[in-house]
């Protein structure tokens, strides 16, 4: 019996508090059928009421871990998640610029509380040089709106920042929906299959924190599981759904997700 999973490399940075950031990555992966390791970026004191410390760790410490990883494993998907600045983002593109390796970007910004995650210069870093050599950008609408300069408040919105995105290098953009106003969520991606737009009820809940890194993590398990990109992400969009319906209702702010409730075979 062929006991094997397919990798998914995650990097990105560490979540105290459970709910995003490498610890999101590792269940997802996990809960989808994937093996995830990893690369931190960074240590962050953070919990459900917010981030209350980053600390940013050596390039030089991030690029051993990337490259040890890569030395011993096949990795068939890679998670880019919080990279803090431009420094970073340069370390992580010279070790995957040469591989084949899909590479799903999160292009992590803000978190939920509002803290900033990335360093307003480092932006054009990743314009210029990690776009390019991805294969699917997962902004939300305010990390859309910084990275096209473009305003993004409804679906055209949407579009058009995903289409100035495009023109930068990737081969696929997602932009979510979950920032803008409305009874329902839409998500839009743009690639060279054309678009596909994607809607789902909102859910109201505060329990929240991590649904983008949830994201990206789960569609890159489903790539590196063999799947085409529009399936992937809708299968990644009903397993954040339900995370959030089944969430465990912890902490006093924006909670995290109930990323095993795939263990219980429950869907709502």
């Amino acid at each position: 019996m062929n006991r094997q999973k397919p990798v998914v490399l995650a990097v990105g940075g560490s979540d105290s508090g459970g709910g995003a950031g490498i610890q999101a990555d590792i269940k997802t992966i996990t809960m989808c059928g994937g093996y995830a390791a990893t690369a931190i970026t960074a240590i962050t004191a953070q919990n459900t009421t917010g981030v209350h410390k980053i600390k940013l760790l050596d390039p030089e410490l991030l690029r051993a871990q990337i490259r040890v990883v890569l030395d011993d494993f096949e990795v068939s998907c890679v998670k880019i998640g919080m990279l803090g600045n431009a420094e970073m983002i340069n370390t992580v593109v010279k070790e995957f610029k040469h591989t084949k390796i899909p590479i799903i970007l999160d292009p992590v910004m803000i978190a939920k509380g509002g803290a900033s995650l990335l360093q307003t210069k480092a932006i054009k870093a990743l314009q210029n040089n990690f776009i390019p050599i991805s294969y699917l950008l997962t902004p939300n609408a305010p990390e859309a709106e910084k990275l096209s300069g473009l305003s993004v408040v409804d679906l055209d919105g949407q579009r058009r920042a995903a289409s100035a995105i495009l023109k930068m290098g990737a081969q696929a953009v997602l932009i979510k929906g979950g920032h803008l106003p409305g009874e329902a969520v839409h998500d839009l991606l743009l690639w060279g299959h054309g678009e596909v737009v994607f809607e789902s009820a909102r859910i109201n809940s505060r329990h929240t924190h991590g649904t983008g890194c949830t994201l990206a993590s789960a569609i890159a398990s489903w790539l590196a599981q063999g799947l085409q990109l529009e399936e992937a992400i809708r299968m990644a969009r009903d397993y954040v759904r339900n995370a959030i319906l089944q969430a465990p209702e912890l902490g006093k702010g924006h909670g995290p997700l109930g990323h095993n409730w795939t263990l219980y075979g429950k869907q709502k």
